[in-house]
């Protein structure tokens, strides 16, 4: 499992002209891309590093001052584009194994305490954040 995490003040996901995710306070935006190997164990694996990652202010983490999250999944977090200009996807795992993963994760995330926000799965989504620092950490699980 790759997430890209990004520190931020603000982040939301618009689907269709709809908002359907938001965090309005400083925490974490998560694109989370799930391989054809990936389990729930990496997904709970995934979970603890988030609530646990001490990359907000003062070093603190989500779960030292309950901070939310804005987690969506992003196939192409595993795309390759080493070779030619046409990046393939060969290893993202299909919607029927990544999407319970994805959900997985903010599910163990919510069992930990965190206010998890999200998107839809497979949707045109519009996602839009306020970075803060910038802070960009690429964590593979």
């Amino acid at each position: 499992m790759r997430a890209v995490v990004q520190r931020v003040t603000a982040a939301s996901v618009v689907v269709d002209g709809q908002t359907i995710g938001a965090i309005d306070e400083p925490g974490l935006l998560v694109l989370v891309g799930v391989t054809h190997t990936d389990t729930a164990a990496e997904a709970r694996k995934l979970a603890a590093k988030l609530w646990g990652l001490r990359v907000l202010h003062g070093e603190k983490s989500c779960s030292d001052v309950s901070a939310p999250l804005l987690v969506i999944s992003q196939f192409t977090l595993y795309g390759d584009a080493r070779k030619g200009r046409r990046p393939t996807w060969q290893a993202a795992a299909p919607g029927p194994v990544a999407e319970p993963l994805v959900e997985a994760v903010v599910a163990e995330l919510r069992a930990l305490g965190a206010h998890v926000e999200t998107g839809s799965f497979g949707a045109d989504m519009k996602v839009s954040l306020v970075n803060d620092g910038p802070i960009t950490l690429i964590v593979d699980v």
